[in-house]
C-alpha cells in the first residue's frame, strides 16, 4: 500500500474569501452576517475535509470555491453580476504550485462552475486559456454541467445594475465596494507540501461586454509557487493587472526574502498607490497565513490545525491598510 508523502511540517491549511466588496457595516444586519458566515464556513468545511483525507491541494481550493459559486450570496456563479448589456460573463482560474500548472476562462455565460471548466483546460489542454463561447463549448464537451443563461441571475444583482446605469459618470460611479469588488477564492497547502490557488468571479457591475479581470489571468489575482506562496485576489482588477499583484507578491518572498504578511502587504500597498483598492488570501509552504484588504471589510476565513475562523470586517483598532493580514493563529 502506498503512503502519502507527508511534507516536512505536515501541516494542512486552506483560506478563502469571498470578495473585498462587502456589504457596508452600517446595512449589515445580524441575520445577513449569519447567512455569509454559514457559507463561507460550508467552503472551508468542503476544502478541508479534502486535505484531512490527503486529497490535493488544488482538490481543496476546487471543492471550496465550488461552494461559493453555488451560493447566491456571492458574486460567482450563481449570484453572478451583470454586465452593461444585462448579460453574465464569469472568469476563473486555478494554479499548481508544483509544476506551475495553471488553467482559466474568461467571458463564459454558460457553464455552472466556471472553477471547473478552469481546472479542465489545465488538465485536459496544451493552452492557459480559454475564453468566451469556444471556453462554454469546451466545458460541455469536457462532461461539465451547463446551465441557462439566467442561472447565474438574482434580484439583488439586477437591482445594481439598474442603479449602476441610473447614475451619470462612469460605469462604477454610485456603486458601493459589494457591487464593485466580488470575487470568490482559495488557497491551500496540502499534506504533501503542495501549495494551489483557485479564483471565480463574475466581474463588476455594468462593465463593458467583453472585459476580463485579474481573476483568470495568471500572475495577476491567481497565482502559485511552492518556493513561495498561493494567492487569490479580489478587487479592482485593472490595477491588480497593471501591478500583477499575484506575482508581485510572489517574487517579493523569493528575492527579497520577505516573509508572507509583509509581501502581501507590501504587494497590495502598490495597487492602493495606483489608486486601487481589494484585497487577497495567501498561504506559504509553511503553512502562514495572510489575508490583508484596504477596503472596509472582506468576506474571508481559514483553518489550520483544525482551527476555524471566520470574518467580514476589520478589527476594531486595525488600520486600513495593515493589521488584518496577521496568521489568526
Amino acid at each position: 500500500m502506498s503512503e502519502t508523502r507527508r511534507s516536512a511540517t505536515g501541516r494542512i491549511a486552506l483560506a478563502i474569501h469571498g470578495g473585498a466588496g462587502t456589504i457596508p457595516r452600517d446595512r449589515m444586519t445580524a441575520d445577513r452576517a449569519g447567512r455569509y458566515e454559514e457559507a463561507l464556513e460550508k467552503a472551508l468545511k468542503a476544502g478541508y475535509e479534502v486535505l484531512e483525507h490527503d486529497g490535493t491541494s488544488l482538490d481543496a481550493v476546487t471543492a471550496a470555491v465550488i461552494v461559493l459559486e453555488d451560493s447566491p450570496l456571492f458574486n460567482a456563479g450563481c449570484g453572478a453580476v451583470f454586465n452593461a448589456a444585462g448579460k453574465h460573463e464569469l472568469d476563473a482560474a486555478v494554479m499548481e504550485g508544483a509544476g506551475l500548472r495553471a488553467g482559466a476562462v474568461a467571458g463564459v455565460r454558460r457553464v455552472k462552475n466556471p472553477v471547473l471548466a478552469a481546472r479542465a483546460v489545465m488538465e485536459r489542454t496544451p493552452h492557459v486559456m480559454l475564453i468566451g463561447s469556444a471556453a462554454d463549448a469546451f466545458a460541455r464537451r469536457s462532461g461539465l454541467e451547463m446551465v441557462a443563461r439566467d442561472y447565474y441571475s438574482t434580484p439583488q444583482r439586477r437591482a445594481a445594475l439598474k442603479r449602476a446605469q441610473a447614475a451619470e459618470g462612469e460605469a462604477q460611479a454610485g456603486m458601493t465596494e459589494a457591487e464593485r469588488h466580488g470575487t470568490v477564492g482559495a488557497v491551500a497547502l496540502d499534506a504533501t507540501g503542495n501549495l494551489a490557488a483557485a479564483t471565480s468571479t463574475g466581474g463588476f457591475t455594468n462593465k463593458l461586454p467583453g472585459r476580463v479581470g485579474d481573476s483568470p489571468v495568471i500572475g495577476a489575482g491567481t497565482y502559485a509557487d511552492n518556493r513561495a506562496c498561493a494567492v487569490s485576489g479580489t478587487g479592482d482588477g485593472e490595477y491588480f493587472i497593471r501591478r500583477a499583484l499575484a506575482y508581485d507578491l510572489t517574487v517579493r518572498m523569493r528575492y527579497l526574502d520577505e516573509p508572507l504578511d509583509r509581501a502581501a502587504d507590501s504587494a497590495l500597498q502598490a495597487v492602493v498607490e495606483l489608486g486601487g483598492s481589494g484585497g487577497l488570501v495567501a498561504i506559504d509552504a509553511q503553512g502562514n497565513i495572510t489575508m490583508p484588504f484596504s477596503t472596509e471589510g472582506m468576506y474571508r476565513g481559514c483553518v489550520k490545525d483544525g482551527k476555524f475562523a471566520i470574518d467580514i470586517f476589520r478589527r476594531p483598532g486595525a488600520s486600513r491598510h495593515s493589521g488584518e493580514n496577521q496568521d489568526p493563529f
